[in-house]
């Protein structure tokens, strides 16, 4: 088992399908009902255990609506046969009332950043759009829970009254009982299986069907391989957002000026092999001295291969990667193209920091492309698993008033999940997508549970296990260029300038060049025009 299988990365994944309900959906919808299209690389998560999960907290929701739906039916039966037979003037539809409760709470619940799940927490992202706004602020607080109450002293005054019938009371609590046991199967998950201590020794979870466990070895296939699948339009997905790409061109110049005869090939598998040494010998150092997160620095050879054949005839086997590396390092190909691929995994693999090199050295010049990409943490409220892990079994009075006030909207929010899977079910079936056009991903698992910003510290780590990690290329590209005997200045120079954020220019005629936010620059003749 490989050790992104016990990530914390992994584990606020697997807590977050029960906790958010969109992106449970966007899980399924990516590895299950498009079969068809292989996954993106898994960086520093294992895909497989997150899907276990989402499919078990969709058939909890499935089960719990059904409960649901099941008293609803009585509810609306016992206060038909009640009503029957009473006064239309004085005669309550309560089971309707109660319905729009339950709708009112559900539609407060969304709009107040608490998510859409059965097991609702806050979103803290929402919480702060409206922070600002007093009125908004106060009926997300007050609205739902004086709704709901209202609801009672109505009941409890028309009981009094004589207006009123036990139905409107006893159907509203035994609705209580199916969210009541949801949440109590979600907290023991959380606690049993992905608390901190617990996920560490838990047996890898796997999907339980066949059709999911078929789908669950096709992703273990794919998710560590040295090669991947791509779409033109989507490249580099499952890598997160590019940090400052750059590139360099340079001829390759003889230093003796060609004097000294025929030399052997400049290759880029050569330059490759001097850059891997710097790197691992930066990895060492970190290790042997400090604490550095680039004391795990992964070194992998990478190939991108377009869409092409269907995805169970992609062969991900060993000696074919191999063969695919050997051919592609020095192809320069547009379609299938080699990286190396140098990640550091920061932060409990919450900031993850890749950078893909590519080298060509085809018709007497050398080029260098690094693109640096950076996945984001995780989303914050995925974190309430260690909250929910912590309250133990002794818990249960506690969570049983919790439910007794979440209960109206989280039964809505058990049907909208059940809905949604018969739709999903019923799409899948009809476009059957083991026998669609092969495609590429469209999606990374681990980018849609990520956040759009960093704090200002791993900011810092970002820019500096970037730029070191520049460094140890441009050295093993410079080493690489004097072992061949070509002249280094003009390098050496592209490269200061590309490492100080400045711009290099060879050489130039006409034209105009400006850099720096809010920079302008314009071209004028010996005549004043432009």
């Amino acid at each position: 088992m490989r050790p992104d299988a016990r990530s914390e990365a992994t584990r606020l994944l697997c807590a977050g399908v029960y906790l958010d309900l969109d992106f449970r959906r966007r899980v399924v919808e990516e590895l299950v009902e498009h079969e068809e299209r292989p996954i993106a690389p898994s960086l520093g998560v294992d895909v497989v255990p997150v899907l276990t999960h989402a499919l078990r907290a969709r058939a909890q929701d499935v089960l719990t609506a059904v409960l649901l739906a099941c008293l609803w039916v009585a509810f609306f039966a016992v206060g038909f046969a009640t009503d029957a037979g009473a006064d239309p003037e004085t005669q309550i539809p309560w089971a309707v009332l109660y319905a729009v409760v339950c709708v009112v709470q559900w539609i407060g619940q969304a709009a107040a950043g608490r998510g859409s799940a059965v097991y609702a927490v806050d979103n803290k992202t929402l919480r702060e759009a409206v922070k600002g706004r007093t009125s908004l602020r106060a009926l997300r607080a007050v609205g739902p829970p004086v709704l709901q109450l209202g609801y009672w002293g109505f009941v409890l005054v028309a009981l009094f009254e004589g207006a009123g019938n036990w139905a409107a009371l006893l159907f509203p609590l035994l609705l209580v009982l199916p969210v009541w046991m949801h949440r109590s199967r979600v907290a023991s998950i959380m606690r049993l299986e992905l608390g901190r201590e617990a996920f560490a020794h838990h047996p890898r979870a796997v999907p339980r069907s066949r059709h999911h466990r078929r789908i669950a070895a096709t992703i273990d296939r794919e998710q560590y391989a040295g090669l991947t699948i791509y779409d033109p339009s989507r490249p580099f997905l499952g890598m997160g957002r590019p940090h400052e790409p750059w590139s360099l061109v340079l001829e390759l110049k003889p230093r003796d000026g060609g004097k000294g005869g025929p030399r052997p090939p400049f290759t880029a598998r050569a330059v490759v092999d001097l850059i891997r040494p710097r790197l691992e010998a930066l990895r060492d150092s970190a290790a042997a001295t400090s604490r550095d997160r680039l004391k795990d620095l992964e070194i992998e050879e990478f190939v991108y291969l377009p869409v092409g054949p269907p995805r169970p005839e992609v062969r991900y086997d060993a000696p074919v990667v191999r063969q695919h590396l050997r051919d592609a390092v020095d192809e320069g190909g547009e379609a299938r193209r080699y990286f190396l691929r140098v990640r550091v995994g920061a932060w409990d693999e919450q900031v993850v920091v890749s950078l893909l090199v590519r080298v060509h050295t085809q018709g007497g010049m050398l080029v260098l492309e690094v693109v640096p990409h950076v996945l984001k943490p995780v989303k914050p409220e995925f974190r309430a698993v260690d909250v929910i892990a912590a309250r133990g079994e002794d818990d249960i009075l506690r969570d049983g008033v919790r439910a007794l006030l979440t209960a109206p909207a989280a039964g809505f929010a058990s049907a909208v999940s059940t809905v949604r899977t018969a739709v999903a079910g019923f799409r899948t079936w009809l476009a059957d997508p083991r026998r669609a056009v092969p495609d590429g991903p469209a999606g990374s698992v681990r980018e849609i549970a990520g956040v759009q910003s960093v704090s200002l510290f791993q900011e810092m780590d970002i820019s500096r296990y970037v730029k070191t990690v520049q460094d140890r290329i441009a050295s093993g590209v410079r080493d690489a260029l004097r072992s061949q005997g070509y002249e280094t200045d003009q390098f050496e120079q592209q490269i200061v300038q590309v490492s100080d954020g400045g711009v290099f220019i060879g050489s130039m005629s006409g034209g105009a060049v400006a850099a720096g936010s809010g920079a302008q620059a314009k071209n004028t003749t010996k005549d004043g025009g432009s």
